[in-house]
């Protein structure tokens, strides 16, 4: 049985699109950084820094650029002493807050599973 060629495209669409997606996501902390700053809406550089653990300033300052380039994060100079920047999820951004969600109730259960 061979599959109908409207299908074949089809899929190859959906195969591009989860490739685009992973393009922008993939690496170990873009998707912690996204997290960090959805679930308090908005957060100072030094607060995401807490939050991802193990990430270093300067991967983190990489990070936020790459999704800020990708238009996910907002960057905002906050007139204080000394200077502090803010970032947030933009519109677009926001529209991950359902994957990231499901992605974390996942991880509580894989971790239970797997520990007990």
């Amino acid at each position: 049985m061979s599959i109908p060629e409207a299908c074949l495209i089809g899929h190859k669409k959906e195969m591009r699109a989860v490739q685009d997606s992973m393009d922008i996501l993939s690496g170990k902390w873009k998707i912690a950084i996204i997290s960090s700053i959805c679930y308090y809406n908005k957060r100072r550089f030094s607060d995401i820094l807490k939050d991802v653990e193990g990430i270093s300033n300067r991967m983190l300052s990489k990070e936020l650029k790459e999704l800020e380039i990708n238009k996910l994060v907002n960057r905002t100079v906050l007139d204080t002493q000394p200077i502090s920047v803010q970032y947030e999820l933009t519109e677009h951004g926001l529209t991950l807050k359902t994957i990231i969600n499901n992605l974390t109730e996942w991880g509580i259960a894989h971790r239970k599973k797997i520990i007990g």
